[in-house]
């Protein structure tokens, strides 16, 4: 595992050292749950997962997995999987789904572009991308993950009427966000009212990036597209 991929959405995928516990965690129960894109995708694709599962979620960079975690709880009959390239944030999701026994989360530990590229057309039900990096200096901007080519990807493996979930407390990505989306043929966007934008979803855990936003008085906006 290198530390940094060249043109990846990402910088550094390593921080503090893990714990002896987490480092056996990560060597014994990693391998259960990550998905091989080394192996064409399952047909159907739901036979990733232990149990029957009646939809398939995705989120992009889950971080600390408040959100991956507390929703494949409260929906054990819906499958995940969470990508995240940052091994402390991996190695945290690791462990709590080893000590739930959590069966419906799979975990990609790389880029979701290759993953994107890896699963079978029209075969996700959502996909979520809260709080990413904003690469707020403009010579970065190309580094958001939020661009054309990949809400291509995203139009290719999302079912008709499927939902993407989008979650930032910067202005500028926001309306970055609005823009892609708008200028892109596959969706539209839901918000009827302007509280559809600026109240988070039913069920809503929060997580820890949007805790420092409203620690720093920063303002989360909500953003809910429809695969057309």
């Amino acid at each position: 595992m290198t530390d940094r991929y060249e043109g990846a959405f990402f910088g550094r995928r390593k921080g503090k050292p893990l714990s002896p516990r987490q480092v056996q965690r990560m060597e014994t129960v990693l391998p259960r749950l990550a998905v091989d894109l080394s192996r064409p995708a399952p047909d159907p694709l739901s036979d990733l997962f232990d149990g029957d599962v009646r939809a398939i979620w995705l989120e992009i960079g889950f971080g600390g997995g408040e959100h991956l975690l507390q929703r494949a709880r409260e929906t054990p009959d819906v499958g995940f999987i969470g990508c995240e390239p940052f091994v402390g944030s991996l190695a945290k999701a690791v462990s709590e789904i080893a000590d739930t026994g959590l069966s419906n989360v799979r975990l990609h530990d790389d880029d979701a572009t290759g993953l994107l590229d890896w699963l079978p057309e029209a075969s996700l039900d959502r996909i979520f991308q809260l709080y990413p990096d904003p690469w707020p200096k403009k010579r970065h901007w190309k580094r958001r993950f939020i661009n054309a080519a990949n809400l291509d990807r995203f139009a290719r493996v999302l079912k008709p009427g499927a939902e993407v979930r989008f979650a930032s407390d910067i202005d500028t990505y926001v309306d970055w966000t609005l823009r892609h989306f708008r200028d892109h043929p596959g969706f539209e966007w839901t918000a009827e009212r302007a509280d559809d934008w600026r109240l988070p979803w039913v069920s809503w855990p929060g997580t820890r990036y949007e805790a420092k936003a409203l620690r720093e008085g920063r303002v989360p906006r909500y953003l809910t597209f429809r695969r057309l």
